[in-house]
């Protein structure tokens, strides 16, 4: 069993998406991370895939934290049984306070809010400010042409090659978790 201490950032999307193997890995995620004694930190909302790695994990007996900002709390169903629940005033503090209780960021299938957190945590990686892995979970080749354009951002330039390095793509809930075993060990 992983450290209490630990705690994994989970970014996803609050829609459950096109492919039912989305939500199945969010929920693998969930249990893993309890089976880890990892706790999880995500976005606190009870839909999507959001809602399903909160209730798997909850369900495997894993303690999880909820972070929301106030205009998001009636959309994005608010799950208020966790272990721990913080309202934020906007969503740049929300992805703050997410990123400042966690060890490492897991990114899972989402949209322009998954996109935005991911890219705020790269972005922060690449200017030194923290040294946090970050994980993006490829299900079903969710994450193919975004790994592609940070392949092209670096071939046209505009960023080191560094930049590349500072992301994992695991292909799947199991090859995530020993991943997260190995850097937070």
């Amino acid at each position: 069993m992983g450290s209490p201490e630990i705690s994994i950032c989970v970014f996803c999307g609050a829609r459950d998406g096109a492919h039912p193997a989305y939500r199945a890995a969010a929920q693998e995620i969930g249990t893993a991370l309890a089976d880890e004694g990892w706790r999880l930190v995500y976005g606190a909302g009870d839909v999507g895939l959001m809602g399903a790695v909160a209730a798997a994990a909850q369900a495997a007996g894993g303690d999880t934290f909820g972070v929301i900002p106030v205009h998001l709390m009636s959309r994005e169903v608010a799950k208020r049984d966790l272990g721990r629940f913080i309202v934020t005033e906007n969503m740049h503090e929300r992805k703050k306070v997410m990123f400042m209780n966690s060890d490492a960021i897991v990114v899972l299938p989402g949209g322009a809010g998954s996109l935005d957190e991911f890219f705020e945590v790269l972005t922060w990686r690449q200017l030194a400010l923290h040294a946090k892995p970050i994980y993006l979970l490829n299900t079903e080749g969710y994450w193919g042409k975004l790994i592609s354009l940070v392949d092209h951002v670096i071939a046209e330039g505009f960023a080191d090659q560094s930049l590349r390095s500072f992301v994992s793509v695991v292909g799947s809930p199991s090859e995530l978790t020993v991943a997260l075993r190995e850097d937070l060990s």
